[in-house]
Formats: C-alpha cells, sequence, structure tokens
C-alpha cells in the first residue's frame, strides 16, 4: 500500500484512493480535494493510495472477487492517525467495502464520491459500442458481462461479479455519498444504485479562478481531454473545420493515428487546421487556454462531471457542448448544442469564438458551482453529518 501516514495523533480527513492504470481527471481530483481540505478547510489531510498499474491482474481480480484486499491497513492507519473521516473515492479493485468497513470499525465516518457510474456500470462511463447505455440495473451486471464492456471477456465478468456481489455491502459500509454533478445523482438512483438519502451533489473545485476573460485575443479552439471515441475529439475536429477555426488538440489515447488522419483531410477547409500537443503538463495545458478563444467539449456520453469544461470555464473560455450529462445545468445554455448535431456544434464554434461575453459568463458559472469557497462548505457539512 502506498501511503503517508505522518501525522501521528492529529485529527485528519483521510483520502482513500486506488489510482487508475491509466491516470486521469478522477486522480486529479482528489489532489484538487487533498488542497481544498488543508488550505480552505483547515482540517490534516492524508492520501492512502494504492496503485492499479502495480496491482497485477490476479491481484486485481481477487480484489474484486473477495471485496477487497488487506483492509486491516486501513483500520490500522485510521487508528494511528485519528482520522475522523475516511473519503474514499475509486475502491475498485484493491479496496472495497471490506476497507470501507474496516475505516469505520475504527472509528471514521465514510464518505463515497462517486466521480462515475462504477456502482453500477463495470466501465463507469454507462457507454458502450459506441453509444450511452443503461442496461445494467442494480446489482444485474450481465448485460455488461455479456456484451464484454471491459474488453477481454474475462475481465468483464470478473467486474461484472464483483459488483453484484459486493455491491450493497459497498453502499452499507458508507455514511454519505458525494455525487459531481445533480445529473448524475438522477442517473445513479434510475440504475438503481442503493444510495438511500444519504447522497448530495458537490460538483469538483477549481484552484484557479481568472480574474476576467481574455478570450477576445484568443487564436484558436482548444480541445483538451483523451483521444477516445466516447470524448468526440473527432467532432471537433469537423467542428472547427466547417467553422474556419483552428483548433488545438491537447492529450493523447488510442485514437490519435486516425485524428490526425482525419485533421489531414479535413485541412483544406480549415485554415490553421489540427495542431496535436499530445500529453501536455499542467502548465502547458494553462499556456494554452490563456491563448485560446474557445474551449470544445464534443463528449458523446452523458458525462457525470464535465472537468474539462470546468476548468476551461475557470480559465474564463467560452465553452461550446452537447448538451448531455452533467454538461446542462453547468455550461451556459446559449453554449450547448443538441446532442450529436454537429452542424449545430459548428455554429456555436463560429458564433463563440473569440467572445468574451460568452466567456465572462463561463466565468460566471465556474465561481457559482466550483468556486473554493462554495464547494468547501458543502463538503464540511457532509463530514460533520449534517
Amino acid at each position: 500500500m502506498d501511503a503517508c501516514w505522518s501525522l501521528e495523533g492529529a485529527d485528519v480527513i483521510a483520502l482513500l484512493h486506488n489510482r487508475y492504470r491509466t491516470t486521469g481527471g478522477e486522480e486529479r481530483a482528489v489532489e484538487d480535494l487533498r488542497w481544498l481540505i488543508a488550505e480552505w478547510m483547515g482540517e490534516a489531510v492524508e492520501v492512502i493510495e494504492r496503485d492499479s498499474a502495480r496491482l497485477g491482474t490476479a491481484r486485481a481480480a481477487a480484489g474484486m472477487l473477495r471485496g477487497g484486499l488487506e483492509p486491516a491497513e486501513v483500520g490500522e492507519a485510521v487508528r494511528r492517525t485519528g482520522a475522523r473521516v475516511v473519503h474514499a473515492h475509486n475502491v475498485n479493485p484493491s479496496f472495497g467495502p471490506r476497507a470501507l468497513e474496516a475505516a469505520r470499525e475504527a472509528g471514521a465516518r465514510v464518505v463515497l464520491h462517486l466521480h462515475n457510474y462504477r456502482l453500477v456500470c463495470a466501465v463507469g462511463t454507462c457507454f458502450t459500442r459506441g453509444e450511452d447505455c443503461t442496461r445494467c440495473h442494480g446489482r444485474n451486471t450481465w448485460p455488461g458481462v455479456r456484451l464484454a464492456c471491459r474488453g477481454p471477456r474475462v475481465e468483464s465478468a470478473v467486474y461484472g461479479a464483483g459488483i453484484a456481489l459486493h455491491q450493497r455491502a459497498l453502499a452499507d459500509a458508507c455514511d454519505a455519498f458525494v455525487v459531481p454533478s445533480e445529473f448524475a445523482l438522477g442517473r445513479l438512483r434510475a440504475l438503481g444504485a442503493p444510495l438511500g438519502d444519504r447522497a448530495r451533489a458537490i460538483p469538483s473545485v477549481q484552484r484557479e479562478l481568472a480574474e476576467r476573460s481574455r478570450a477576445g485575443d484568443g487564436a484558436y479552439a482548444l480541445y483538451a481531454g483523451r483521444l477516445t471515441h466516447e470524448k468526440g475529439p473527432d467532432l471537433a475536429i469537423r467542428a472547427c473545420a466547417r467553422a474556419g477555426v483552428p483548433l488545438v488538440i491537447a492529450g493523447a489515447g488510442p485514437g490519435e493515428d486516425s485524428l490526425r488522419a482525419l485533421a489531414g483531410e479535413m485541412a483544406a477547409d480549415a485554415p490553421g487546421g489540427a495542431r496535436f500537443e499530445g500529453l501536455v503538463s499542467g502548465d502547458r495545458l494553462r499556456e494554452l487556454r490563456a491563448g485560446a478563444g474557445l474551449a470544445i467539449v464534443p463528449s458523446r456520453y452523458a458525462e457525470i462531471f464535465p472537468l474539462a469544461a470546468a476548468e476551461a470555464m475557470a480559465a474564463g473560455l467560452p465553452t461550446v457542448a452537447f448538451a448531455t450529462g452533467g454538461l446542462r445545468g453547468f455550461v451556459p445554455e446559449d453554449c450547448l448544442a443538441p446532442v450529436g448535431d454537429g452542424a449545430a456544434l459548428a455554429d456555436l464554434v463560429a458564433a463563440r469564438f473569440r467572445d468574451a461575453d460568452a466567456g465572462a459568463r463561463a466565468l460566471a458559472a465556474a465561481r457559482e458551482h466550483c468556486a473554493p469557497e462554495v464547494v468547501a462548505a458543502a463538503l464540511r457539512e457532509v463530514y460533520d453529518g449534517a
């Protein structure tokens, strides 16, 4: 177990997280929460982690089917530090309900943060075979096994069985749930997730909020995210080409080769074309946002919380997207296109590019939902059991 329980005898908030094999938004969200708890809530905080990349296939399968591995380590850490809250994030495959039960038995209040739909859906996105999917319901995960949503059939079966076996125990081990959007909370309930009346929607905090929008000086549209089908980078390329707006793509993923080929095909219609930056550092991403006149978030699936949109809006960028998932009610209405309507998305790119007023509205929405003081106040109520 990778952990740094350094605050002997101090009251702490413990953040529990099983890192993904491919790190991404959830890892950033955990780090942002660590900052928020320490800097805005005045609480001592530690992170206890395990890493799927180091776990190995056999150990991962064992963790899913057993409901976690070595839960005593978590209970011991809670007792040693006097942690009053264990705020868990991804618990699969190595923590599971057994770790949460051990934390509670050691005296901690347990909060489970559902960044995705993994309490019911093995892949966590409710997206398979190129479309939105809600076939799995409650403990019935057989559709995901049948469709092999996780790729390898054996892995799909292990995850489906693990969710079905331990879903109720996992929910029963929690005092409260945090979900990043009202949309996601509604979908989890519709999926039959056993949340009871213990769940609350709290968006992810944004550490950096611009003083004002500088989108009027921007030179290009920006797509920042993984290069996968469900995230829609191909739709960004097509929309920007149709609107005649240069595009910068920051991110990596399995679709990169085909996207480069598509960008080449569309180059005749797109002054400046599409420039691929690859996987960039946080500092470089801030530079790219500073030079942009628009952000585009063309997700095909119902995202639980649009982290890429939140970060762009916090930087004062007009942010255009499809009206799906947690993007609705977060992104201003005049920046949302009907789901799947590529022509409408292109029209929004053309209309909102370098629109400083739209950037100001985006910034105001980010402040309303994601400012540190807003998220800290809501989180304190959850930690204190209000």
